[in-house]
């Protein structure tokens, strides 16, 4: 992959393992509950609103505030009214746990190219996961700034301008196909990096590498 100036990455999945980190904090919060369902029902309706919002049917809500919606859908579901167990619960995306190469990645990448965080996450929320997951970056970038979520092209606008260099200079690392494809259309270079959970590319997908790890990916760069 030549010419690339600046790596960008989702978060959300890519670096962080989103559902196990939900998994053990709606564990925490609702024991005795069928846990994987109400893990389901939040990512539901995150997935349902940010749809809403993205087909102009909801004004834009930053994720602190789906968040707060889901965390309250879910203590309802597990009978449980206590005021801190669910604000809590509704910050529980702040704490999810890295991939155990993301950090060496990004250190190895951050060593020869500007690293960009680009998350559908609240600059809130995003500073806050960061922090507890020691994820080091260059820029970190929320879709909050954009009013929108990816994959509206207004978001990975955000990253082109920022990194001040044409698309095909910017290459776009996410666990999911769909980002990919929206970072993809906007002349961005892609790069899939496989997780457990994540959204695997189809046989129509064309991007530019395909990786099972940061560390591949980095070898790749430097190559």
């Amino acid at each position: 992959m030549d010419g690339i100036e600046v790596v960008v990455f989702d978060v959300l999945g890519t670096l962080v393992d989103e559902t196990s980190g939900l998994r053990a904090e709606i564990r925490a919060a609702a024991s005795g509950s069928d846990v994987d369902a109400l893990v389901a029902a939040w990512q539901r309706h995150v997935e349902r609103e940010q749809q809403r919002i993205a087909r102009g049917d909801r004004a834009y809500a930053n994720s602190e505030v789906i968040d707060a919606e889901a965390a309250r859908q879910v203590a309802d579901r597990a009978g449980r009214t206590d005021p801190a167990v669910i604000f809590r619960l509704a910050t529980a995306s702040q704490r999810l746990p890295a991939w155990p190469d993301s950090a060496a990645g990004l250190e190895l990448l951050a060593q020869r190219f500007p690293v960009v965080g680009l998350s559908n996450a609240s600059r809130a929320a995003l500073l806050r996961l960061n922090a507890h997951a020691g994820l080091r970056w260059h820029l970190a970038l929320s879709a909050e700034a954009a009013s929108a979520y990816k994959p509206a092209a207004e978001v990975y606008r955000l990253a082109i301008d920022s990194a001040a260099c044409p698309p095909e200079r910017i290459l776009m690392v996410a666990a999911h196909s769909w980002d990919l494809r929206g970072a993809q259309a906007q002349g961005m270079r892609t790069t899939y990096v496989h997780r457990p959970v994540g959204d695997s590319p189809t046989s129509a997908d064309t991007f530019d590498g395909h990786f099972d790890d940061l560390a591949d990916l980095a070898a790749s760069l430097a190559s």
